[in-house]
């Protein structure tokens, strides 16, 4: 099983940016799509950015579209989001999950982290 942790949340006001990272381990990084998802309290978790193997394809909801990338870096078995131009509506946990294929990651049916704070403030 992989498993996921989750850094680089915390407080930013609106308009500025954070980096998470998302440190895999205990299987084969380089044969699974790599996704973020994010929740609010009280709120259901939703579809955030999702990475193909190569890292040559990627996707995003329509809320995060032109602010957000997601990257990887094999090598260092890591996926990345920034997160420019925040806003407080970014405020969540944001979950990192994994899928050995890359359409299946908006399904949000992988495996989990243990998710990172953002919190942005106006």
């Amino acid at each position: 099983q992989v498993q996921l942790v989750e850094s680089g949340g915390g407080l930013v006001q609106a308009g500025g940016s954070l980096r998470l990272s998302c440190a895999a381990s205990g299987g084969p990084f380089s044969r699974y799509a790599m996704g973020w998802f994010r929740q609010a309290p009280g709120k259901e978790r939703e579809f955030v950015a999702a990475i193909n193997i190569g890292g040559g394809s990627t996707g995003y909801a329509d809320s995060v579209k032109g602010r957000f990338t997601i990257s990887r870096d094999n090598a260092k078995n890591t996926a990345y989001l920034q997160m420019n131009s925040l806003k407080p509506e970014d405020t969540a946990d944001y979950y990192c999950t994994v899928s050995p294929l890359y359409n299946q990651i908006a399904r949000g049916s992988g495996s989990w982290g243990q998710g990172t704070r953002v919190t942005v403030s106006s």
